[in-house]
């Protein structure tokens, strides 16, 4: 692949975002400086605040139920929300014998119906205003959760890297013409080095960071072959949690994660922790275990996100919020911090889902005095908040 240079074709674009304010300003997924390029300062990114809508999450597009609807993207504009991230598995677009294994060959076999699906939710999105960030949550050859068996490993193989490399091409080529204030492209859902992918619980450690820089940049690459001011964004290491110093001298934004601590965020989700009738009671703030939660504990987690935000580089929380089980009033005033920590340093946000466990709508707790909303349950105080952040 002939690689395109950050440093080229694109130093004017860069210089033209000096020029404009950060809150209108989409062209400053650039990171450090070049050399005789003014400083960015602050992050280039708008403050987008927005969902993640799971239309493509399952590898079975026969498991992709409660598709997103005209009305739930009208809802979200009318709220003031700005922005949508679309987690696709790669499989749910590809036309292969779901009865078998899929292989490395069936990788490339195309469903064009699937990715008319997904043309559809973009355009739809874009109706009403909404930025799209397309993002790969099951790649080939990884993901961050078990239920289907990848034919390679995305980290050791290089058929794996180039089989992702492609897939993005695709997509790239796809919208080819579409800017990016509407369009991003996020490369790879919560990177880390798994034990055994077909294991929920299996250990998740941090990608040697000269392997994920290279994947990001290969990746890029093939970004910008179809559009060269594509905007890209690469998800932080080990499971979205760690910046990536190494590749800030790219032209490529880096998603955080709102989950942290994942004692209040997942409490009691079986993908997520083992032996969930035994944990211990929540508090917030609170000593919960052998740890005192506390904003000041979110804010030395946050702190490196901050300064990469302010050192110029694109900075956007791509998933955030609680599964059900956690008590709402413990959610509320922990999610209350940790979206007043993001906004208040400029960094926007997508809570993980708009209907579901995890959303504003018909999420299943048992403890919310829901507002009834045109047939569904709206959880009015968690919508106030966002909105208000």
């Amino acid at each position: 692949m002939t690689k395109l240079n950050p440093r080229s074709g694109r130093r004017d674009f860069i210089k033209k975002a000096t020029l404009l304010t950060g809150a209108v300003s989409l062209t400053g997924s650039s990171a450090l400086p070049f050399s005789g390029v003014p400083v960015i300062k602050g992050n280039p990114l708008p403050r987008w605040k927005g969902f993640n809508l799971l239309d493509f999450f399952s590898p079975d597009p026969g498991n992709n139920r409660n598709g997103t609807t005209e009305e739930d993207l009208m809802w979200m504009e009318e709220w003031g929300f700005d922005f949508v991230r679309i987690p696709m598995a790669y499989p749910s677009y590809l036309d292969f014998d779901r009865t078998k294994d899929i292989t490395p060959e069936e990788v490339y076999q195309i469903n064009e119906e699937g990715v008319e699906r997904v043309d559809r939710l973009v355009h739809m999105a874009h109706q009403h205003n909404l930025h799209v960030s397309l993002n790969l949550h099951r790649a080939p050859g990884y993901c961050i959760n078990a239920g289907f068996h990848e034919p390679y490993n995305l980290w050791t193989d290089k058929a794996a890297r180039k089989a992702f490399y492609w897939h993005w091409h695709m997509w790239t080529e796809r919208y080819k013409n579409v800017s990016r204030e509407k369009i991003s492209f996020d490369l790879l859902n919560e990177p880390a080095m798994i034990e055994d992918m077909n294991d929920q619980h299996s250990s998740k450690t941090i990608v040697p960071g000269e392997i994920y820089a290279g994947l990001v940049e290969e990746a890029a690459n093939s970004i910008w072959e179809a559009n060269p001011d594509h905007l890209v964004i690469a998800d932080g290491n080990q499971v979205g949690t760690k910046v990536i110093p190494e590749i800030t001298h790219l032209p490529v934004a880096q998603s955080c994660r709102g989950y942290y601590p994942g004692i209040i965020s997942h409490y009691k989700a079986p993908w997520a922790m083992t032996d969930i009738e035994h944990l211990p009671p929540l508090k917030y703030p609170g000593q919960v275990g052998d740890e005192y939660l506390s904003r000041e504990m979110l804010e030395t987690f946050y702190e490196p996100w901050i300064k990469l935000a302010q050192s110029g580089t694109g900075v956007h929380c791509g998933e955030c919020g609680c599964y059900n089980k956690t008590p709402h009033d413990i959610f509320l005033a922990w999610f209350g911090d940790v979206v007043d920590i993001l906004s208040s340093n400029s960094i926007g946000f997508a809570l993980w889902n708009f209907r579901g466990s995890f959303g504003i709508l018909d999420s299943g707790r048992e403890d919310v005095d829901y507002e009834e909303w045109h047939g569904h349950k709206l959880d009015r105080k968690l919508l106030d908040l966002i909105r208000k952040a």
